[in-house]
């Protein structure tokens, strides 16, 4: 299945070249999405020598494959942070969420392909349970002083709902893809060198030195802008990790229009929603629940996604279906700053990446200009906040061991590779040895090591992204076992098979 963002296929190719040989560098920026781009940007406009590495193309992880959405508030919920945190940290959440808000919409001036435009979010619910997560956030948001209204009914077109809706004018909407291709280059001719194609292989945070497969940088200081940092970091321990899946359909002429807005169903069976008007072409993009990465059935969640929107918005025709990974931090807060490694890192974002990709990236070009920002110090990867994150804790380290437990400790069913048919995949034995197999559709067989390469865990396939996942901290590898994304630098040992 093509999994393809709608976003993706529409923005035109950046081009940039792979890093040829060794260089040198003030700071080494690892990864091309949004946070690592407008960091690049920042740091050559503030006249460092400045290289940024991505390992695939500019905007092909999360940032390509997000909802386009950006808000003051927080998908999980701002009453959160109120009721573990207090009033000031909720108030400096917004600020800086707004700050940066307000420095994408200054870039995409001059951008007409980046689409930005301003409009409300709309959050609602369709039970007496849920209602109670909105009617929290409406005293939340009120008690800080967001503009935010309740009203008596969802947009027409949407499914009803059960009370009062949240309305919270003046956040936006943009084509991510497109923007981020036009910020790598303003960040390419303020003088940062910029690299597509060049994976990390390893690192050396010690000797800050970076290795790639067509050359080396050495850096005086590095930032992992890699939605979750490479190598082994202990924030790791504290990130519950999620996918979620999105479909854009294209909307039939006539069909109800629900207009601009970020539209959150809040619920079991709840959907984030927007509309998007792109080559002449109109859809109604979904998003649906959260799942733990190898711990879920991809094709279910997918199709449980699109039956969902169907039953209640008859949208059209399915065009482009894709998923993006997450990181939950475990106080709610995200994890930007130096980390014990001596690098820089930013991640826990949650699904709320496009606007705490911009803030970290803001954050940390001040930290390496030699400033102190007070909410840099919130979101420091060394805090010690046990307490207001607790439960997450909890969650994830028994996410851990019961993926240890369950793959180690018990038997599964295991098959030979003969009986593997084009399409399919198991956990087989060859010669001795268990290997996670693969049998593209064209016959091609691939044969890898079933333990994850960052800290042991087993992988599990995914069946829409054609990919192995790990459940315990989001590594992905393709059949072949290279890596996809996730902490891992490593890829899957590959086991040559010739079958006679």
């Amino acid at each position: 299945m093509d999994t393809t963002s709608v976003w993706r296929t529409a923005a035109p190719a950046t081009g940039f070249g792979m890093l040829q040989g060794d260089t040198q560098c003030d700071v080494l920026v690892i990864g091309g999405g949004i946070t690592g781009v407008t960091l690049a940007l920042l740091l050559a406009q503030q006249g460092r020598r400045t290289v940024l590495l991505e390992a695939g193309e500019i905007g092909s992880g999360t940032t390509g494959h997000s909802t386009g959405n950006l808000y003051v508030t927080l998908s999980q919920g701002l009453s959160t942070v109120l009721s573990r945190w207090g009033e000031q940290v909720a108030r400096e959440v917004v600020a800086e969420r707004r700050a940066a808000m307000e420095f994408v919409e200054a870039q995409a001036q001059g951008m007409p392909e980046a689409a930005f435009r301003r409009c409300p979010l709309v959050l609602y619910a369709r039970s007496v349970r849920d209602q109670a997560h909105v009617d929290g956030e409406i005293q939340a948001l009120t008690r800080i002083g967001c503009p935010v209204r309740r009203e008596d009914r969802a947009p027409a077109g949407l499914p009803p709902a059960r009370g009062a809706v949240l309305v919270l004018p003046d956040q936006a909407q943009f084509q991510p893809q497109a923007y981020l291709a036009q910020l790598a280059r303003r960040a390419a001719q303020a003088g940062a060198a910029v690299h597509e194609h060049s994976r990390v292989l390893e690192i050396d945070t010690g000797a800050r030195v970076a290795v790639t497969a067509t050359g080396t940088v050495k850096a005086g200081e590095i930032v992992m802008a890699t939605h979750s940092p490479k190598g082994v970091h202990l924030v790791h321990a504290e990130m519950p990790v999620h996918r979620e899946y999105g479909v854009a359909f294209e909307a039939p002429p006539g069909n109800t229009d629900i207009g601009p807005g970020i539209f959150w169903w809040h619920g079991d069976e709840g959907l984030s929603m927007r509309t998007l008007e792109q080559q002449g072409r109109r859809y109604l993009i979904c998003v649906g629940q959260e799942h733990k990465p190898g711990a879920h059935n991809a094709k279910a969640a997918l199709m449980a996604l699109e039956a969902a929107a169907a039953s209640y918005l008859s949208p059209g025709p399915a065009r482009f279906r894709w998923s993006a990974q997450n990181y939950r931090p475990h106080d709610g807060l995200p994890y930007i700053g130096r980390d014990h490694t001596g690098c820089f890192i930013a991640t826990g974002f949650s699904t709320d990446g496009l606007t705490w990709g911009t803030a970290a990236a803001r954050l940390i070009a001040a930290q390496l200009a030699g400033q102190r920002p007070a909410f840099g110090e919130r979101c420091a990867p060394g805090r010690f906040t046990p307490i207001k994150g607790a439960r997450n804790l909890l969650e994830e380290n028994l996410t851990t061991a019961k993926a240890l437990f369950k793959d180690y400790l018990t038997r599964g069913q295991k098959e030979h590779l003969s009986s593997l048919a084009p399409g399919d995949s198991a956990l087989v034995e060859f010669e001795g040895e268990s290997f996670a197999a693969y049998r593209s559709p064209q016959g091609e067989l691939f044969a890898v090591s079933p333990v994850c390469t960052h800290m042991g865990c087993k992988v599990h396939w995914n069946s829409v992204e054609t990919s192995w996942d790990c459940p315990c901290h989001g590594s992905r590898f393709r059949p072949d076992g290279s890596v996809i994304e996730g902490p891992a630098l490593k890829p899957l040992r590959r086991k040559p098979i010739a079958l006679g």
